[in-house]
C-alpha cells in the first residue's frame, strides 16, 4: 500500500502496516535526473509551488484560515510531510475551533514530479482543475502545480 495510506492506518491505531518499497519506475517519479528523450521534456517538478500552505491534522480552522490567505487550498501533511488530505478555502467552516482532520478531504488525487507539463495541462483542462498536489511515490509533498502556471509556460 502507499505510504500515505500506511500513515493514515497507523494514525487510526493499526500496528502492523506495510509500505510499498520503491522500484525502478520511482526514480523519475521522485524527480531525480533522467537521460534520453524524456530528459528534454519539461515536467511539473519544476513548476510545483513549494510555498503552498500546509497544516497538520490537529491544527484548528482559525489558524488554517490565517495561513491560507491568497491561496485556494491548504494541504494537510503529517510530521514526515506525507500528504493526508486537502482543505479548500471555500470548505472552511465558521467554527474556528474545528480541526483540519474534521474538515479535510481525505486522499486527494496526486501527480508525480515526472509528469510532463503538457500532459498535466491537458488533464487539468479536461477535468476543470485549477491546482493539483504533486507528491513523490512515498507520498511526501513536493508542492502544488497551478493550471495558471502551466498555461503561462505555453
Amino acid at each position: 500500500m502507499s505510504p500515505r495510506a500506511a500513515w493514515r492506518l497507523e494514525g487510526l491505531g493499526f500496528s502492523e502496516v506495510y509500505v510499498y518499497a520503491a522500484g525502478k519506475a520511482d526514480w523519475g517519479a521522485a524527480g531525480l535526473p533522467v537521460e534520453g528523450e524524456v530528459a528534454s521534456r519539461p515536467t511539473i517538478a519544476a513548476l510545483a509551488r513549494r510555498d503552498v500552505p500546509t497544516c497538520r491534522a490537529a491544527d484548528r480552522v482559525g489558524v488554517i484560515r490565517a495561513r491560507i490567505k491568497g491561496w485556494e487550498t491548504c494541504l494537510v501533511v503529517n510530521e514526515a510531510r506525507v500528504l493526508l488530505g486537502r482543505i479548500r478555502a471555500s470548505d472552511l467552516p465558521a467554527d474556528d475551533a474545528a480541526t483540519a482532520e474534521s474538515v479535510m478531504r481525505l486522499g486527494p488525487s496526486t501527480f508525480r514530479p515526472n509528469v510532463s507539463a503538457e500532459q498535466m495541462l491537458g488533464y487539468m483542462r479536461e477535468h476543470d482543475l485549477h491546482s493539483a498536489p504533486v507528491t513523490r511515490s512515498d507520498g511526501t509533498l513536493v508542492g502544488l502545480v497551478l493550471r495558471s502556471d502551466l498555461e503561462k509556460r505555453r
